[in-house]
């Protein structure tokens, strides 16, 4: 396990110019979805009487944004952008995950990194496991997002309600997780033009020091996450901001790292 992340992390640093497109990817992601957001929020609560004579006019408030919400076509133009733009995530993400897993396995080569090639090579694949991998992940929500807002609709308290809830979230997650390595793998193998069949055994050969390698280099980012909302907790202002956005190098240097270490994985199993 200790091989598969040096090893991994030797490879991060030869995809340098790699890192800096998944970073700018990230950082203009975001920008444009905080955008959206902001204008929609904005618009909603541009009518917010603060401060309000009295609680009436708070109520009243929340019925006129209740009624827009709902009763104007101001939720179809939300949720035709927000598809749009979940589409255009799913369309780009695997067309860089078919560059880099590509290009790992090349990265023994003298000429270089090979993630345009490898996008023209192995984009086909990669994207067509990448949509299924998403499809899987979730299908449990057409039955348990339904069956969560009947329960808060039956008129349970709310730290009951979430207390229940909680294992079936728990469960989704473990099973996105589960997924998510069992396809990284197939992946690995569609970009080596090897079978998908071996990505799987491998995946189950590897299982224990993937599930290892995985969690370690999550438990990282997420340590990275904490230390940089608690310092936003501390400092206000354009030094918080800049912190942030910088914060999303740190994430895709951990993404990439996490990736090259599965990688290696894969790439040292044993019966391959």
């Amino acid at each position: 396990m200790k091989g598969a992340i040096r090893k991994g992390w030797t490879v991060t640093l030869r995809h340098k110019y790699a890192l800096v497109v998944l970073f700018l990817y990230r950082l203009l992601w975001g920008f444009f979805l905080y955008r959206f957001v902001d204008s929609i929020v904005s618009t909603v609560l541009s009518r917010y009487p603060d401060p309000h004579p009295n609680g009436g006019a708070a109520r009243l408030f929340l019925i006129e944004a209740q009624f827009r919400l709902l009763k104007t076509d101001l939720v179809d133009e939300v949720l035709w952008m927000l598809a749009g733009m979940l589409l255009l995530r799913m369309i780009v993400t695997p067309l860089l995950n078919a560059g880099l897993y590509y290009s790992f396995q090349h990265a023994d080569d003298r000429e270089g990194t090979r993630v345009m090639m490898g996008i023209r090579s192995a984009w086909k694949p990669v994207t067509l496991l990448y949509w299924i991998e998403n499809v899987l992940a979730l299908l449990p929500g057409a039955w348990l997002i339904p069956m969560a807002k009947a329960s808060y609709l039956s008129g349970a308290a709310e730290d009951t309600w979430l207390r229940d809830m909680l294992p079936y979230a728990g469960a989704w997650i473990a099973w996105a997780f589960l997924l998510h390595l069992l396809f990284v793998f197939m992946q690995f193998s569609a970009a080596a033009k090897d079978g998908l069949l071996s990505g799987i055994g491998r995946a189950c050969r590897r299982a224990l020091p993937l599930f290892a390698v995985s969690l370690l280099l999550f438990a990282a980012g997420a340590i990275a996450s904490l230390a940089v909302t608690a310092s936003s907790l501390l400092w206000t202002g354009f030094l918080t901001v800049a912190l942030h956005q910088a914060f999303q190098l740190v994430r895709s240097l951990i993404t990439l790292w996490t990736a090259a270490s599965q990688h290696q994985l894969w790439k040292s199993d044993p019966a391959a």
